[in-house]
């Protein structure tokens, strides 16, 4: 029997990842086709007609028209489509209040990462979510891959023995790191800063492998890269800053960006996604966006001291503006040292040396661990993911706890907002338990 879902948010996100595999179209090349067991009968957003076009243009031949509602019609889309569980996969600042409605009327609920934006919103699902015959996956898909899966399986057996501290370098390229600031991610409001949109995956995982959460945060940090007072913002002769297409042409995140955004970001030419649907809406193609407009509120860079339950330490920092994407990794322990390096060139072209895991014991050899890539978006983490989601847990999601609860989500979103307010207020943040 097939489970009824909506879809909150027809997000590029939501589109390839739940949208596709429900109606037989596989978004990332994995042939994936889950209409068996999913179907989509309604999508909550307010631009209506990227709804539209979506029924039009991106549905098989023969499918039924997917209902449209506007967030505020929630109660009249449960009552006319009877949804069994609710996918939320719109801007982050409205997790919240889709996530809580889906609860409210008993509804499961699936929801991209972060789960929200604040700690008061994280409270709220909380709140919700006992009082409600529903439930919350927070879909933190960095879990996921194989290696990540191999390193929670060498700490869980003892390999490194208790872990004392983990230091994780993450860097986002010079791409995918200004795409950021072309968005709604660039606002507080509407992402919770980047330590929340971003940096609660890579706090969830590491929380994940210490089966631990976080207890305080010290962060220093702030905006290099991006902004008004950027380094990289082209300027005229006399120090004025171009706008306009004169910006675009000098501007070397544009140049970097190879199309992705620089030429949807132009004035006059409308944004889509990689069904050709247009973001209109979201997005007007007059309104004209740069990584250096006076808007940008949020930090490009962190470094934060985070300290666990069980006394382990994390060491975390990121930059949003690199010439690699991908992180480094050493867990260390009482007994021994798991170390890795993942990631790729802004073109594509992995690092040297990435597929594999080396562990190093106390006393004796290291050995080294291949780590195998499958496909599917976020090395095969997405197809995992879903199959867990609309089939049911696979055997290593049971023997590893691969599905994110609520609370887990909770914690992640704790640590991301004590690191903007650590950087703020100048201070150590302790999260409430």
């Amino acid at each position: 029997m097939r489970r009824r879902y909506v879809l909150c948010g027809l997000s590029r996100r939501g589109l390839t990842t739940y949208a596709g595999p429900m109606i037989g179209i596989s978004g990332d090349g994995t042939g994936e086709d889950h209409s068996a067991t999913a179907q989509l009968v309604a999508v909550v957003d307010p631009d209506r007609d990227r709804v539209r076009q979506f029924n039009e243009r991106v549905l098989p031949a023969g499918h039924p028209p997917v209902a449209w509602y506007r967030p505020d019609e929630f109660a009249a889309m449960v009552e006319q489509t009877q949804p069994d569980a609710v996918i939320v996969a719109s801007p982050d600042h409205t997790h919240a209040d889709h996530i809580v409605a889906g609860l409210h009327h008993g509804l499961d609920v699936i929801t991209e990462k972060p789960m929200v934006t604040t700690v008061a919103d994280a409270q709220r699902v909380l709140t919700a979510e006992r009082t409600s015959a529903g439930s919350v996956v927070v879909t933190h898909n960095l879990r996921y891959p194989l290696r990540h899966q191999q390193i929670k399986r060498l700490i869980r057996d003892g390999a490194v023995g208790t872990p004392t501290y983990v230091l994780l370098e993450y860097h986002v390229d010079i791409r995918h790191g200004a795409s950021y600031f072309l968005r709604w991610n660039r606002r507080r409001e509407f992402s919770g800063g980047l330590s929340v949109h971003k940096s609660t995956h890579h706090v969830d995982l590491v929380s994940w492998w210490l089966d631990d959460a976080p207890v305080r945060v010290y962060a220093v940090g702030g905006r290099h890269y991006y902004g008004p007072d950027s380094p990289h913002r082209p300027r005229a002769a006399g120090g004025v800053p171009y706008v306009g297409d004169q910006l675009r042409r000098r501007d070397p995140y544009a140049q970097a960006q190879a199309g992705i955004f620089a030429d949807a970001a132009a004035t006059g030419a409308a944004r889509t996604d990689d069904f050709g649907l247009p973001y209109t809406y979201q997005y007007p193609p007059e309104r004209d966006l740069s990584p250096y407009d006076d808007e940008i509120d949020v930090e490009d860079t962190y470094t934060a001291l985070i300290s666990y339950a069980g006394g382990a330490t994390l060491v975390y920092t990121i930059d949003f503006s690199s010439p690699w994407e991908g992180y480094r990794l050493v867990i260390n322990g009482t007994h021994g040292q798991v170390e890795t390096t993942a990631g790729r060139f802004p073109d594509g072209t992995p690092l040297p040396d990435t597929q594999q895991i080396v562990h190093r014991p106390l006393f004796g050899a290291a050995r080294t661990i291949p780590v195998p890539v499958p496909p599917g978006g976020h090395d095969g983490a997405d197809p995992q993911l879903r199959h867990d989601l609309f089939v049911g847990p696979s055997a290593a999601s049971a023997e590893l706890g691969l599905i994110a609860t609520a609370q887990q989500g909770a914690d992640a979103v704790a640590a991301g907002e004590a690191i903007w307010r650590s950087i703020a207020e100048q201070r150590v943040v302790e999260l409430a338990p």
